[in-house]
């Protein structure tokens, strides 16, 4: 089964970094469950040019808390600082675990 879903999330990463280079390659990637001590369960980019462990993890300072990873958050509050990220993610991951749990592959578009 397909399903498409069109959200719009904000989100923060971090720039001007070699590791955050992938963001200037907009565009769709497949995503995984992935699952980590630090950042429990998470979602995982794949196949992203020139970059592996691409994240999408809870953070709310890019500067502080990302190195080349994604945070979805809630609202902006400023360059690189978002909050309420685990809220975000959290609601992300209710749109899309249904379809892993149907071994079906899920999408996601950066813009």
């Amino acid at each position: 089964m397909e399903r498409h879903l069109s959200l719009l999330y904000h989100r923060i990463a971090l720039v001007g970094k070699p590791k955050a280079d992938f963001l200037h390659s907009r565009g769709e990637y497949v995503l995984q469950q992935r699952y980590s001590p630090r950042f429990k369960w998470h979602l995982h980019l794949q196949n992203v040019t020139g970059r592996d462990l691409i994240l999408i993890h809870p953070a709310n300072d890019a500067k502080k808390e990302l190195l080349g990873c994604i945070a979805p958050v809630t609202q902006h509050n400023g360059i690189g600082k978002g909050s309420e990220s685990r809220k975000a993610l959290a609601k992300l991951k209710v749109l899309v675990c249904p379809a892993f749990e149907q071994l079906e592959e899920v999408r996601i578009r950066i813009q």
